[in-house]
């Protein structure tokens, strides 16, 4: 008992130092804020005081640590508006040292007092001031995606966009009458995805679909997350969106295709050629169209197709690789007897296809190689063929 007492007098004598040390250090930083001079200094002292828990429930600490900061931002926004040398960094920091201190006050000021009346002294106020500053946050994240700093850049996304959630700032409703928000979160989606971070890519992206000025980038770099994440079905999912929106963009279409061909989904990989010629008939969707149908076995197709390429572009070599090996195929399908000649003929078309893109593309030995070995072979070419073998062999 004689200890508990002895404890309690301790206390009692110790909390009136602790509540003068208090009103000292509040006294000195009001009066540094009202001479103008070295205001950082107040805004330690305020930070000092938050060290202690017990002082965290205090709003008048905030308040002048709120007037600290905002004095120091108005100071470097003074000599950036004058074009005078200034840290830009420091002055985009202050704005969102801004933010947090008065998000932080504004949960004390809210606070219902013992009859649980609510009387916020510095609301109103304050989010009317930091709403002509927010446009600043914004700044910075752009201004930090010049620099190649995405972390930083993401960070100050987010607390643009996370200002429609709080407290502080709710009789604006900025998820609604702020227009620039799918931009801020766009910008979050390209921050993530350059730090190759997917989750930090995937956090904000049902509002950065919203900026329908950049859908296909953000479906790109959502599917890129999808990737990573190695979840194939949403990849997918988010692929073909992003196809059936813009057929023609260069991510969706040609990974598409590629994903339906090395799982043999041929007849998924036609309806996607065909649904991106209805808009564009360009050579690469029609050579695209002609390897679909040289893998659906729809040789003739292929070759017929194959034709009208060259006779648009008699320098590309791959639509003669295509026609050639559907001919090979062709007269893999005859019987070597009863279609002897129809058999020779067939592997004549093949040698002319063939041939041509061994001329435009001579590097390509490995594709042309085999082709024409097979096609001498049959064609009881022996000079050509023993040409073939020895380049084979080396």
């Amino acid at each position: 008992m004689r200890s508990e007492k002895i404890l309690t007098l301790l206390l009692l004598l110790i909390i009136p130092c602790l509540a003068s040390a208090q009103k000292k250090e509040l006294s000195q930083a009001r009066s540094i804020l009202k001479s103008k001079r070295g205001v950082e200094q107040a805004e330690q002292l305020m930070t000092k005081l938050l060290k202690d828990s017990a002082n965290r429930q205090d709003k008048r600490i905030y308040a002048v640590w709120y007037e600290s900061v905002l004095m120091q931002y108005q100071a470097v926004n003074e000599k950036l508006y004058m074009k005078q040398r200034q840290d830009t960094a420091q002055f985009f920091e202050l704005t969102r040292r801004l933010f947090t201190v008065a998000e932080s006050l504004d949960s004390l000021d809210m606070r219902p007092d013992r009859k649980g009346r609510v009387n916020p002294d510095y609301r109103k106020e304050n989010a009317e001031q930091l709403l002509k500053f927010r446009p600043n946050l914004f700044a910075a994240s752009t201004y930090y995606i010049r620099k190649g700093d995405f972390k930083r850049a993401y960070s100050f996304s987010e607390t643009y966009m996370d200002c429609a959630h709080q407290p502080l700032f709710s009789s604006y409703r900025l998820d609604s009458t702020d227009s620039r928000m799918p931009e801020a979160a766009y910008w979050a989606v390209y921050s993530g995805y350059r730090m190759n971070d997917p989750v930090l890519t995937l956090r904000h992206r049902l509002l950065a679909l919203k900026d329908t000025s950049r859908i296909d980038y953000t479906l790109q770099y959502m599917a890129e997350a999808r990737h990573w994440l190695k979840d194939d079905s949403l990849y997918m999912e988010t692929l073909r969106r992003g196809f059936y929106y813009q057929p023609t963009n260069s991510y969706f279409f040609p990974r598409l295709m590629d994903y339906y061909t090395a799982r043999k989904m041929n007849d998924s990989a036609l309806s996607v050629v065909n649904h991106v010629l209805a808009k564009d008939t360009s050579f690469l969707y029609r050579y695209a169209k002609s390897t679909v149908l040289f893998n659906l076995e729809r040789y003739d197709e292929c070759i017929a197709l194959s034709d009208s390429l060259i006779c648009q572009n008699d320098s590309a070599p791959d639509p003669y690789y295509n026609a050639g090996t559907a001919y090979l195929n062709k007269a893999l399908q005859l019987h070597p007897l009863r279609e002897k000649k129809q058999l020779r003929a067939t592997y004549q078309k093949a040698r002319s296809y063939m041939e041509h893109y061994r001329q435009l593309a001579p590097e390509q030995k490995q594709k042309w190689g085999p082709a024409l070995y097979r096609i001498y072979l049959n064609l009881n070419m022996g000079r050509q063929f023993d040409e073939i073998d020895r380049l084979l062999k080396q």
